[in-house]
C-alpha cells in the first residue's frame, strides 16, 4: 500500500512539475507528444509563425489542442512589426510606437481589442503582449518599435487601455518584460542585457507602467531576462527571487500569473543551462515557464525531470509548484467567464496607422516612382515578417537593395525622371543604411525618405515620412498618403 501512495504522490508531483510549462513544436499540426503530455497535465503552448497559415488552420489547430486537455494556448501577437497571426503578410494592426505617437487611449484600447477578437475567434486565450517597456535607450536592438514611447506617463496610459482592450475579448493580457527592458543596449535572446538603474530610478521609471497594468487587473505579467545590479545582483530577472518575489508579489502586490520569458534564450541558457533555468525561475516565483521555439520532446521531459528532482532534493518546495498552480487554475477559470460588448471593427488598425503617419515637407505628385527600400535584418523577436510597399504599390518598380551592397550610381541612374521613394526601417540604428540614404539625398535632394521603424535620424531638408512601424497596415497608410 505504501508503494502504491509513493507512486501516486509521484504522478502527482509530475503533474505539477508539466503543468508549469508553455512548450512550442514545429509546424501547423500537434504532435502526439504534446496531445499525450496535455493529458498528463502539461500547462499549455506556446504558439509561433510558424505554426499559423490561416485563421480557419488555427482555429483547427486549437480546437485539437483542447480536445487533449484544458491547455494555456499563447502567443506573441503586439500587432506592429511581433505578428503571429499575420507572420507571413505583415499585421493590419499598427505596433505600439505608432499608438504612442497618435497618443488616444481610446484607440489604443480598440486596437487591442480587435486584436483580442482575432484570438478569440482562433482559439487563442493569452496573448504575451503589450509591451510596457519604456524605451529610453534609442539603439535599443530588441524594444524599440514595440515600446509606446520614452515616456513613462504615456506608456502606464497606453498599457493599461491595451490590456482592457485584450480582456475585453477573453483574452488574458500577459504584460512584458518585468522589471522593464527600454533601457537596455543587447538582445536578451543572445547575451544578459543591463538595466544600470537605481531602485529609486526604477520606481520612478520602469515600474511605473506595471503597477498601472496591475491596477488595471492584467492576468498575467512577462519576466525579463535583464540584470538589474540593484535589484537583482549578476542573475537575469527571470531567475531573481528579489525580482518576482520581492518586487512583483512583494512591493507591488501582484498575485496573478508570473510567465517567464523564453528560457530558450542565451541569457539564461549559456549559464544556468535550459532545466538549471527552469528549477532556478520556478523557485524565484514565476507560474508558468516560456521555454521557447528550440526545445524537443526530450527536452521537454528533461526539465519536468530536473523539476522532481529539485522538489527531491529540497532545491524547490512543493508548496511553490502547488501555488503556482493554484494561480494558473484561477487564469483558467477566467478564461471560462461570460463577455459582454461589441466586437471591434477590423477596419480600426488601418484607422490608427493612417492617424499615426507624421510627414515632414511636401508629398508631390508621382511621375513613374522608384522606391528603393534599404534592407534592415530582422530581430530574433520580430522574426522574418514580410516589410515595406512590394504588396501595395503594383504600378511603382521596387528594389529591395544590401546597404553594404546598394550600387549608388545604378539607382540614381535608373532614377533620372521619376520620383524617388527611399524606405528604410531603424536607419538610426545602422550607419550603412545611412551611407546609403546620404549618398541618395546627395543627387536627388527632391527625394522622399520614408523611415519604417522610429524617426531618430532625419535628413534635414527632404519630405520625410515616419509610419512608427513595418506593418502592413503601416505601409497601406504610407502608400495612400504618398499617393501611389
Amino acid at each position: 500500500m505504501s508503494e502504491l501512495i509513493a507512486d501516486s504522490s509521484d504522478q502527482g508531483l509530475r503533474r505539477l512539475a508539466a503543468g508549469t510549462l508553455l512548450v512550442a513544436f514545429q509546424g501547423t499540426t500537434a504532435p502526439e507528444w504534446v496531445l499525450r503530455d496535455l493529458q498528463n497535465g502539461l500547462g499549455g503552448v506556446t504558439l509561433f509563425g510558424f505554426n499559423v497559415a490561416d485563421p480557419a488552420q488555427l482555429s483547427g489547430l486549437t480546437a485539437r489542442l483542447r480536445e487533449a486537455g484544458d491547455p494555456v494556448i499563447s502567443l506573441d501577437e503586439e500587432g506592429g512589426d511581433v505578428t503571429r497571426l499575420d507572420y507571413h503578410v505583415g499585421s493590419p494592426y499598427p505596433g505600439n510606437a505608432a499608438l504612442g505617437a497618435v497618443d488616444d487611449v481610446e484607440l489604443t484600447r480598440r486596437v487591442y481589442r480587435s486584436i483580442g477578437d482575432d484570438l478569440a475567434r482562433c482559439g487563442v486565450n493569452l496573448d504575451m503582449a503589450p509591451s510596457a517597456d519604456v524605451n529610453t535607450a534609442d539603439d535599443n536592438p530588441v524594444i524599440g518599435t514595440r515600446s509606446f514611447g520614452p515616456d513613462t506617463a504615456l506608456v502606464a496610459r497606453h498599457t493599461v487601455a491595451a490590456v482592457h482592450g485584450l480582456q475585453a475579448a477573453g483574452v488574458a493580457a500577459c504584460v512584458k518584460h518585468f522589471p522593464g527592458h527600454g533601457a537596455t543596449r543587447q538582445d536578451s535572446h543572445l547575451e544578459v542585457p543591463l538595466v544600470d538603474a537605481s531602485l529609486e530610478l526604477l520606481r520612478e521609471r520602469e515600474l511605473v507602467p506595471f503597477r498601472a497594468a496591475i491596477d488595471a487587473g492584467t492576468r498575467s505579467i512577462m519576466t525579463a531576462h535583464v540584470r538589474v545590479p540593484a535589484l537583482t545582483g549578476t542573475a537575469p530577472a527571470t531567475l531573481s527571487t528579489a525580482a518576482l518575489t520581492g518586487l512583483l508579489r512583494g512591493e507591488l502586490g501582484y498575485d496573478g500569473v508570473i510567465v517567464s520569458d523564453a528560457l530558450d534564450m542565451k541569457a539564461v541558457t549559456d549559464a544556468y543551462g535550459l532545466a538549471g533555468g527552469s528549477v532556478l525561475s520556478l523557485a524565484a516565483g514565476a507560474d508558468l515557464l516560456c521555454l521557447g521555439p528550440l526545445p524537443t520532446e526530450e527536452d521537454v521531459h528533461r526539465i519536468i525531470a530536473e523539476i522532481v528532482a529539485a522538489v527531491g532534493d529540497g532545491r524547490l518546495p512543493r508548496a511553490r509548484l502547488e501555488a503556482a498552480a493554484e494561480r494558473v487554475e484561477r487564469l483558467r477559470a477566467w478564461f471560462g467567464m461570460p463577455r459582454a460588448g461589441q466586437a471591434e471593427e477590423n477596419l480600426i488598425g488601418l484607422a490608427a496607422a493612417r492617424r499615426a503617419i507624421s510627414l515632414t515637407g511636401s508629398a508631390s505628385p508621382l511621375v513613374d516612382p522608384l522606391v528603393v527600400e534599404v534592407d534592415t535584418p530582422p530581430t530574433i523577436a520580430v522574426g522574418d515578417v514580410p516589410w515595406g510597399f512590394a504588396p501595395l504599390l503594383p504600378q511603382a518598380e521596387i528594389l529591395r537593395v544590401k546597404p553594404e551592397a546598394a550600387d549608388v550610381p545604378g539607382i540614381l541612374e535608373r532614377a533620372i525622371g521619376r520620383s524617388l521613394i527611399v524606405v528604410v526601417k531603424d536607419a538610426h540604428r545602422y550607419e550603412s543604411s545611412k551611407s546609403v540614404v546620404s549618398a541618395l539625398l546627395s543627387a536627388r535632394p527632391d527625394a522622399t525618405v520614408v523611415e519604417m521603424g522610429l524617426p531618430i535620424w532625419r535628413p534635414e531638408g527632404v519630405t520625410y515620412l515616419a509610419t512608427y512601424g513595418a506593418a502592413r497596415a503601416n505601409a497601406q497608410a504610407a502608400a495612400e498618403l504618398l499617393g501611389v
